[in-house]
């Protein structure tokens, strides 16, 4: 098993709240993230592709395919976005960096599986710095459950 993985960087803004809780829970629990008027990240995605090296080509997975899907589901659809505002996903849930990692997750993994994957590539994980300090991985577990629940 080889694992390929790609990195890219997008800018987005969120605000954590939760309508679940109190403006005080609110505050208490996600403090200066809590701003209403929101507040930035540049963040780092790497994506991982695992599977065989396939003989013709000697790649696991083609780079100009992976960096397509990842600027099409990903880079397209958040970068220079208010997460909150203007991405439907998180009208209901908030945007934490854990959140939009699974969401990228479930992206990627619907385009792979709609296009078919080459060989045995499959998507391994995606992994998100929100920070020098915070970074977020995910690797598809209960993804088919969350996708049931859209």
């Amino acid at each position: 098993m080889v694992y390929l993985t790609r990195r890219y960087r997008f800018a987005a803004a969120h605000r954590l709240h939760s309508p679940a809780l109190s403006p005080e829970e609110n505050a208490r629990v996600y403090g200066k993230c809590n701003n209403p008027y929101g507040h930035g990240h540049n963040y780092i995605l790497e994506v991982t592709v695992a599977g065989e090296v396939d003989l013709a080509t000697g790649m696991v997975y083609d780079l100009a395919t992976h960096d397509r899907m990842v600027e099409q589901d990903v880079i397209e659809r958040f970068d220079h976005l208010h997460l909150n505002m203007d991405v439907d996903a998180f009208r209901n849930l908030v945007p934490t960096t854990e959140n939009l990692c699974i969401e990228i997750y479930s992206l990627l993994q619907a385009t792979l599986k709609a296009n078919g994957q080459p060989g045995s590539a499959r998507l391994d994980r995606v992994r998100l710095e929100e920070t020098n300090s915070n970074s977020f991985e995910y690797s598809g577990a209960g993804a088919e459950r969350k996708a049931e629940k859209r």
